[in-house]
């Protein structure tokens, strides 16, 4: 299981599962029928690798092994391998906790024209869009993310998408959900400036409101209809037309009715806030995480360190919407490029801070399957590769059995971290591209040393 022990994190970075571990504290179905029989004698796997990095601190262990039974890691160490077990032999590879990332958009991907893909998500059936969702969930798991916080969906796709996953109808990362996200109206959750005669105007079902009342009203359906946490637009955003990027949307006191409603249900709350003014605003209303936060200034750091509130810096998605500034409309092009030229500087006065930072790349911004660039992307600013791995949890006897394995030490190579050798979820290989394979459950030609 890939929920962090945050007691001895470092107080530069803390692990992006803390974000979810609420959640992941519930027993957890195996996302595959299993016969009576095998429910009673879970078969054992045992992964062998030159290096382990179980993110219980910050060192390597060296030839160390990873013992599962069924959805479960029974121990990592250097004990023999058990009578009967399948052994997969990764030679010079290094095991980790599966990957957590805490800002995804499953149910979408945007597409290098920018006026194509807006056309296509909008006129997709919820059903069609459904089937898209789950492609990109596989595709996230294949890369090695064993659970994600989705942020923001339509027409409840992505509720419909953790279902489907939880009952095994469909294979991805285990899904922590908002529903739509909660906004006002011209907002960036709001649709483009459609003629309303044309296009209905959207309202509380849909996240738009106006005022507390209907703030509370948006919130409470999105909880009716199942999200495990709720996700506010504090300032606008980068790809939406008609705002501005860093200005606040939404007041202090519809931000007072919308966390508070949410605590009161025991549900998180992350606001999408570039602007630092709107971050502010959200902070002293009491929300959990800032998501972005390109132009934060460090005394609104440094309260978000003495409140413990998460930065999810999204690195990915500057780096990806920096690149293909020049694909997008250009009012959209200008605010890409300024949260771009703010971002790095913010996110080095983060880490000197302390404030609590945890992964997450706003995929499907980027094309999905390409998370794991976020590790690279923030220790080229200056977190050590220990630091960006402590996000991804740990491996301990008794947690659940999401693993990643990469090529080599991946602390001289945090890039490996975009190519996994293999993955496991919930006990199941879902990935096995390298190393040796011996024991039952082995296909009958087992992958050699190499692709």
């Amino acid at each position: 299981m890939t929920t962090p022990n945050t007691a001895r994190m470092s107080p530069i970075v803390l692990a992006a599962g803390a974000l979810v571990a609420a959640a992941l504290c519930l027993p957890v179905p195996v996302a595959t029928a299993q016969t009576a029989e095998t429910a009673s004698a879970p078969a054992t796997i045992v992964l062998k690798a030159a290096h382990v990095f179980d993110s219980t601190g910050t060192e390597l262990r060296s030839g160390a092994a990873v013992v599962v039974r069924g959805d479960r890691i029974v121990s990592v160490g250097n004990a023999s391998p058990p009578a009967g077990a399948r052994v997969i032999d990764l030679g010079d590879a290094t095991i980790l906790p599966g990957f957590i990332d805490s800002h995804v958009h499953l149910t979408l991907e945007l597409q290098k024209d920018y006026y194509r893909g807006f056309y296509n998500n909008i006129m997709r059936f919820p059903a069609e869009q459904a089937h898209y969702a789950a492609l990109y969930a596989r595709r996230t798991l294949d890369a090695g993310f064993t659970t994600v916080r989705n942020v923001g969906a339509e027409d409840f796709v992505d509720i419909g998408l953790r279902n489907a996953i939880k009952a095994g109808v469909t294979e991805g990362p285990r899904m922590l959900t908002a529903a739509h996200g909660i906004g006002s109206s011209g907002g960036h959750f709001d649709n483009p400036s459609f003629p309303p005669d044309r296009v209905k105007p959207l309202g509380p079902i849909e996240g738009i409101c106006n005022g507390p009342d209907e703030c509370r009203e948006a919130v409470r359906y999105q909880m009716k209809w199942g999200a495990d946490l709720i996700k506010i637009s504090a300032s606008g955003g980068v790809l939406s037309e008609a705002d501005p990027v860093d200005v606040p949307q939404l007041t202090p006191e519809e931000l007072t009715a919308i966390i508070s409603e949410a605590h009161k249900w025991k549900r998180k709350v992350a606001a999408h806030a570039h602007g630092d003014l709107a971050a502010r605003l959200a902070i002293e209303a009491g929300v959990d995480s800032i998501e972005h936060g390109s132009f934060l200034t460090e005394s609104t750091l440094k309260l978000m360190k003495a409140k413990g509130v998460y930065l999810v810096p999204t690195r990915l998605a500057v780096y990806w919407t920096n690149k293909e500034a020049n694909n997008y409309p250009p009012q959209i092009a200008a605010k890409a490029r300024a949260a771009s030229a703010a971002h790095g500087d913010m996110f080095k006065t983060a880490l000197r801070v302390g404030v609590p930072i945890a992964f997450g790349t706003d995929s499907g911004v980027s094309p999905h399957g390409l998370n794991a660039m976020e590790f690279g992307l923030m220790t080229e600013l200056g977190m050590p590769p220990t630091g960006a791995l402590l996000a991804v949890g740990t491996l301990e006897a008794g947690k659940v059995a999401d693993i990643v394995a990469v090529r080599g030490n991946v602390l001289e190579d945090i890039r490996a971290t975009e190519h996994p050798v293999l993955v496991m979820h919930l006990g199941q290989v879902v990935v096995h591209k390298s190393g040796t394979c011996s024991g039952p459950g082995c296909p009958v030609s087992a992958p050699g040393p190499g692709l």
